[in-house]
C-alpha cells in the first residue's frame, strides 16, 4: 500500500462502520489559549464537554455517517507551548513538527468493546499486522502516588479475548500502566479516563518476551502506534471522580508512523532494518527535490549525538529538518498562520529560518524554501485542498521571509563564528597554558569543526593526540556561550535562541538561556516604558484596609451615573479617584480612556482619563487643580460622574470602524489576516495585522469601499454576553488574550463578530465617513493601517481639498486638470535636467582634459593628485574615471569639499596595481590625515575627513 491508500483504508474502514468522515480543522485553533491545533479531538471539545450536541453530519465538508460517530485525518503542529518536537526534528526518524493524527471518535455511543475490537481488525485483517507483534496496555493507577480511579478490568477483558482468540497470551501481550501512560485528563477537572494503547514490536525477531520488554521504555523498536481513550468520568474540583452520563471514545494514530513502518517493511514482513517515518512515501516528492536542489542524497543515516556529525550525518539530518519544516510552514500558512514576532506567528517564523539554516548546510542559498512548496502541494493537496488552492500564496509568502532572512543569515554567521572563536582561544589559553597561541587558534578551530580535528593538531603541534583530544573535551566542558551573545544573534540578525542553541550544540557547546530571558525581559520591560503606561502602586487614604473589588461598569449603557467615592490613589505626580460604580470606560484593547467631570459635595473634578488596575478597579485620573487633601473628597462621599459624550461618541465611531475595517481585510486580503494591534481615540484609528506584503492602492480602494458601503446600510451594532464555549461559530478571537467562561460579542450585521469589551456605535450609520490615510509595513509580516471616522474623516478631507485648491490657484488649473498640468511641467523641468546634465558632462570632460595635462611621471606611471571643485560626490568619482582613462595608466588622486566633510576618491590602473600602487591603501592613508577613514579595492577607492581645510595640503604631498 502507498500512503495515501493506508490513510483512504482507515477512513473507509471506519466509514462502513457508520462514521461521518470529517474534513481537517485548520492549524488555527478555536481555543485561543491553543498555540495549534495539536491533536485530532480538538474540535470535538465542545461535543465532549455538553455544550453542542453531536451534529457531525451536518458539518461543512462531512461525507455524511451517524451524528455520534466520526472520523478523520487532523493536520496537527506540535511546536512550542506544552508540545515541543522541534529540537528533535531531523536527529531521529519519528518526531515531526507536523504530523497527521488519524481517529475515530464516539460521542455517547459505542464505547470499549467496539473501539478495541474494530482497531484490531483494522491492524490486523485489513493491513496484515502480525498479531504477535502487538502489545495492548490497560490502566492500573499505583495508589501509592494517588493515581485516581480504579483498575480498567473492562479494557483487560476485552483485551484478553482478543488475545486468546489470536492463540496468544493475554499475561504476555497485555502490559498495565499507571496515571503517565495510561490516563488522560483535559485539565485539572472536567472530562477524563483510561486509555489503552497498542504498541508494535519492530525488533528483527518476533520474541514475544522481548517485545514486551520494550513497551513504554522509549525504544524506537518497539512503539505505540494508537492510543484508544476512554472518556468516562468528570474529574471534581475536590479530586474525586464522578462517572459521566454519556461515555466517550476518542482515538489517535500517527499517520506517518504507520506509514513509515509499512514501507521499510515492505509491506509488514521483513523487519530486519531499523524503522523510519521517512520512508513513507509521502516524504518522496520532497527529498527528490532537495537532491535535485543540492546534489546530495539522503542515505538515512541516524546520529547517536549532537556533536561530531559525519559528513553524511549532517546532509541526512539536513534532509529530514528541510522535508518536516516545508511541510508545517506551507500548511501553517495555507491555515491563515503568517509567519511573525509574536506567539504562534513566532513559531512558524523560527521553524521556516530553522530550515533555511540547515539549508546553508548544504550548500543552498536562501530561495531555495519557495521551491519546496510544490512537492509539499504534490503530496498533501490531494488530501487537504486548500494547499492546492493557496499555494501561490505560500510562495510569496515564504519568498518573502526568505529574502528577509537572507539579508541577515551570513553576517550572523560570520558574527557568530568570530565571536565562537575569540571565546575558544580565550579559554584554550587556560586549557593548556603552556602551548602557543598558534596552538590556541588551532584548537578553538578544533572546538568549531569536531574532534576529528585533534588528530591535526597533533600532527601540526608535534602533541599526542590523546592530549589534544583531551584539551578538546575539556574545552568544550569550561566553555559556556554568553546569552547576551545569543541576544545579540536575536536581536540584530534574527537567529532565534533554539538556532543558536543549534549552532552551539553541533560544538558540543551550550548557551546560558537564563541570560538570554533576563535580556530579553529587560527589553520588554524598556519597551513598556516607551509606551508611557501608568504603573500604579495603590497607597490608600486612611489606614483601614481596603478590599479591591472590581469597579462595576456602567458605561455600556449610560453616560452618567451617581456613585460613591470609595479610594483616593497616589502615583508620583497622578491622583486617581476609584468609585463603587462608574460609566467611564477604561484604557483596554486599544480603546482610549474616557474622560468627563465628577460633582462630589458641591466640588467639580475634571477627569483627565480612566484606566484599570491588576483588579479590575477603574482609576480615574484628576487633573492637576485636584487637591487630594480637600476635606470634600473623603472615603463614602457621594458623586455624580459625567462622561464627556462628545468625545466617547467619537471614540466609539472609531472602534466600530476598526471592526468594519478587519472584517473588509479579511474580505479582500484573506482570512489569514488577524488583528496584530489597535489602538482607537477621537481623533483617528490604529488597525496593526498579519499579512505578508504591502496592501496595493487598489487594495485600499477597495477596503475603503466596502466600509463605507456598510456604513451607508445603516446595520444593527448588538453586543451580548455568552458564554465562551457557546459563542457562535464564526467570532473571532485572539491568542494570548485571556478570556473568562462569559465574553462579550459585538455583533455588526450578521458579518462582522468579535469578542469585545469596548463601546460601540448603536448603528453602522453613526460612524459617518471612513477614510484610509496611510498604510505600512511595522515588522515583517504585520502591517499598519490608519484612519479616521465622522468629523475627523471629514476634517481631513476639507484639509485635502484646501490643499487641492492651493496647488490649482499655483498652477492656474482647475482641481480636474491639475494632475495634467503638473505632469507637463515635470516632463519639461526634466528635459531641462537632461540638458543640464549634459552641459556638465561637456563641462567636466573639459576639466577632465585639464587635469590629464597636468600629470607628472614617476617610474613611467602617468600621477594626478589635486582638490578640484565638484556639486557631488558621484560627480567627483565620474571625474576621476574620466581622467584616469585619458591617462591610460597611472593613478589619479581627487579631492573635493562637501559641506563640512572633504571626501577622496582614487583610481589605479592595471599597471599602476602591478607596481605595487593600491587605491585602498591610499585612501585610507590620506582620509587618516583628514580625521577621518576610507578604503577599498585595489583599482578603486573612496573616504574623506572632517578636516576641509587640510585638503589641499593633504593631496599635494601624497
Amino acid at each position: 500500500m502507498t500512503s495515501a491508500e493506508i490513510r483512504q483504508s482507515f477512513l473507509d474502514f471506519f466509514a462502513a462502520h457508520g462514521h461521518t468522515i470529517v474534513p481537517s480543522s485548520p492549524l488555527l485553533p478555536d481555543s485561543p489559549g491553543l498555540l495549534f491545533t495539536n491533536a485530532g479531538m480538538n474540535q470535538f471539545v465542545p461535543i465532549f464537554l455538553g455544550s453542542r450536541k453531536p451534529d457531525v453530519s451536518h458539518w461543512a465538508g462531512a461525507k455524511p455517517g451517524q451524528d455520534t460517530r466520526a472520523a478523520d485525518t487532523q493536520k496537527c503542529i506540535r511546536a512550542g507551548g506544552k508540545h515541543n518536537d522541534l529540537e528533535d526534528v531531523g536527529f531521529d526518524t519519528y518526531h515531526h513538527t507536523l504530523f497527521e493524527m488519524l481517529g475515530n471518535w464516539s460521542f455517547g455511543d459505542y464505547f470499549k468493546k467496539d473501539s478495541l475490537t474494530w482497531g484490531w481488525e483494522l491492524l490486523t485483517k485489513v493491513w496484515g499486522i502480525p498479531p504477535k507483534r502487538l502489545f495492548a496496555t490497560v490502566y492500573s493507577p499505583d495508589k501509592a502516588k494517588g493515581d485516581p480511579s480504579d483498575f480498567d478490568q473492562e479494557a483487560h477483558d476485552i483485551w484478553a479475548d482478543i488475545f486468546k482468540k489470536a492463540g496468544l497470551d493475554p499475561a504476555v501481550h497485555i502490559v498495565n500502566g499507571n496515571k503517565k501512560d495510561n490516563f488522560w485528563m483535559m485539565g485539572d477537572t472536567g472530562p477524563c479516563g483510561p486509555c489503552s494503547e497498542i504498541h508494535f514490536n519492530l525488533l528483527p525477531e518476533d520474541n514475544e518476551t522481548e517485545g514486551r520488554k520494550l513497551v513504554n521504555a522509549g525504544s524506537p523498536r518497539c512503539i505505540e502506534i494508537w492510543n484508544h481513550v476512554f472518556i468516562q468520568f468528570n474529574a471534581n474540583a475536590d479530586g474525586t471522580f464522578s462517572p459521566l452520563a454519556a461515555k466517550h471514545v476518542d482515538t489517535g494514530m500517527g499517520f506517518e508512523r504507520v506509514a513509515g513502518i509499512h514501507a521499510t517493511t515492505n509491506g509488514f514482513t521483513d523487519f530486519s532494518k531499523d524503522p523510519s517515518n521517512y520512508n513513507a512515501d509521502v516524504f518522496a516528492p520532497l527529498f527528490k527535490k532537495i537532491t535535485e536542489l543540492s546534489g546530495k542524497a539522503y542515505h538515512g543515516t541516524v546520529p547517536t549525538k549532537r556533536e561530531d556529525l559525519s559528513p553524511q550525518e549532517k546532509i541526512d539530518v539536513a534532509f529530514r529538518v528541510l522535508a518536516d519544516h516545508a511541510r508545517c510552514v506551507s500548511c501553517a500558512i495555507a491555515d491563515s498562520i503568517l509567519p511573525g514576532n509574536d506567539g504562534r506567528n513566532y513559531v512558524v517564523r523560527r521553524i521556516l529560518r530553522r530550515g533555511i539554516l540547515y539549508g546553508q548546510k548544504l550548500g543552498l542559498e536562501p530561495g531555495f524554501f519557495t521551491q519546496l512548496v510544490t512537492p509539499v502541494v504534490e503530496s498533501l493537496g490531494p488530501v487537504f485542498p486548500e494547499l492546492k488552492q493557496l499555494q501561490d500564496v505560500v510562495r510569496r509568502v515564504i519568498r518573502g521571509e526568505e529574502e528577509s532572512f537572507g539579508r541577515t543569515l551570513e553576517r550572523g554567521l560570520v558574527f557568530y563564528g568570530k565571536n565562537i572563536s575569540d571565546l575558544a582561544r580565550t579559554h584554550a589559553a587556560k586549557i593548556a597554558p603552556g602551548e602557543n597561541i598558534d596552538y590556541h587558534a588551532t584548537l578553538a578551530t578544533g572546538l568549531r569543526l569536531g574532534l576529528e580535528r585533534a588528530s591535526e593538531i597533533h600532527s601540526h603541534k608535534l602533541l599526542d593526540l590523546e592530549s589534544a583530544q583531551r584539551h578538546l573535551q575539556s574545552l568544550r566542558q569550561s566553555l559556556r556561550i554568553p546569552g547576551s551573545l545569543a541576544f545579540v544573534l536575536y536581536d540584530t540578525y534574527g537567529f532565534p535562541l533554539d538556532m543558536t542553541q543549534l549552532l552551539t550544540a553541533e560544538s558540543g557547546l551550550t548557551v546560558d538561556a537564563a541570560e538570554f530571558e533576563h535580556l530579553m525581559d529587560y527589553q520588554r520591560a524598556q519597551a513598556k516604558a516607551a509606551q508611557k503606561k501608568v504603573v500604579v502602586v495603590a497607597a490608600t487614604q486612611g489606614s483601614e484596609p481596603i478590599d479591591l473589588k472590581p469597579t462595576k461598569f456602567l458605561g455600556y449603557t449610560q453616560t452618567n451615573a451617581n456613585a460613591l467615592l470609595i479610594d483616593i490613589i497616589t502615583a508620583g505626580n497622578d491622583t486617581f479617584m476609584v468609585f463603587d460604580q462608574t460609566p467611564f470606560y477604561a484604557e483596554m484593547g486599544g480603546q482610549a480612556g474616557d474622560t468627563g467631570t465628577a460633582l462630589i459635595n458641591g466640588e467639580f473634578v475634571r477627569i483627565s482619563d480612566c484606566v484599570k488596575d491588576k483588579s479590575g478597579r477603574h482609576l480615574h485620573r484628576t487633573d492637576s487643580s485636584f487637591v487630594a487633601g480637600d476635606a470634600a473628597f473623603t472615603r463614602g462621599a457621594k458623586a455624580e460622574l459625567e462622561v464627556d459624550v462628545s468625545r466617547r461618541r467619537a471614540i466609539s465611531r472609531h472602534h466600530s470602524a476598526t471592526h468594519l475595517l478587519h472584517w473588509a481585510l479579511r474580505k479582500v486580503l484573506g482570512t489569514h489576516v488577524r488583528q496584530a494591534g489597535t489602538h482607537k481615540t477621537p481623533d483617528r484609528l490604529r488597525f496593526d495585522f498579519s499579512h505578508f506584503e504591502a496592501v496595493t492602492h487598489a487594495q485600499l480602494l477597495e477596503i475603503e469601499q466596502l466600509v463605507n458601503e456598510r456604513v451607508i446600510e445603516n446595520a444593527k451594532v448588538q453586543a451580548y454576553e455568552i458564554d465562551f464555549d457557546k459563542k457562535p461559530a464564526d467570532t473571532l478571537a485572539f491568542f494570548g488574550d485571556k478570556y473568562g467562561k462569559v465574553v462579550r460579542v459585538v455583533d455588526i450585521g450578521g458579518y462582522s463578530r468579535e469578542l469585545c469589551g469596548g463601546t460601540h456605535v448603536g448603528a453602522t450609520g453613526e460612524i459617518g465617513l471612513v477614510k484610509i490615510v496611510a498604510e505600512s509595513a511595522i515588522a515583517a509580516g504585520t502591517r499598519r493601517i490608519e484612519a479616521v471616522a465622522g468629523q475627523a474623516a471629514i476634517d481631513f478631507i476639507a484639509h485635502r481639498e484646501a490643499a487641492l485648491a492651493a496647488v490649482s490657484a499655483h498652477l492656474s488649473a482647475g482641481p480636474a486638470d491639475v494632475v495634467k498640468k503638473l505632469e507637463t511641467i515635470l516632463a519639461h523641468q526634466k528635459e531641462l535636467e537632461k540638458k543640464l546634465k549634459g552641459l556638465e558632462q561637456k563641462a567636466s570632460a573639459g576639466l577632465a582634459d585639464e587635469l590629464a595635462a597636468q600629470a607628472t611621471i614617476r617610474d613611467g606611471l602617468k600621477f594626478v593628485s589635486m582638490a578640484v571643485s565638484t556639486d557631488s560626490p558621484e560627480s567627483l568619482r565620474s571625474l576621476g574615471a574620466q581622467v584616469l582613462a585619458k591617462l591610460g595608466e597611472g593613478v589619479v588622486v581627487l579631492g573635493a569639499a562637501f559641506d563640512d566633510k572633504a571626501t577622496i576618491v582614487a583610481f589605479c590602473s592595471p599597471a599602476a596595481i602591478n607596481a605595487g600602487h593600491q587605491a585602498g591603501k591610499l585612501v585610507n592613508e590620506l582620509s587618516m590625515k583628514l580625521g577621518g577613514k576610507g578604503g577599498g579595492k585595489p583599482d578603486f577607492a573612496m573616504g574623506g575627513g572632517r578636516d576641509v581645510a587640510k585638503l589641499a595640503e593633504v593631496l599635494r604631498t601624497s
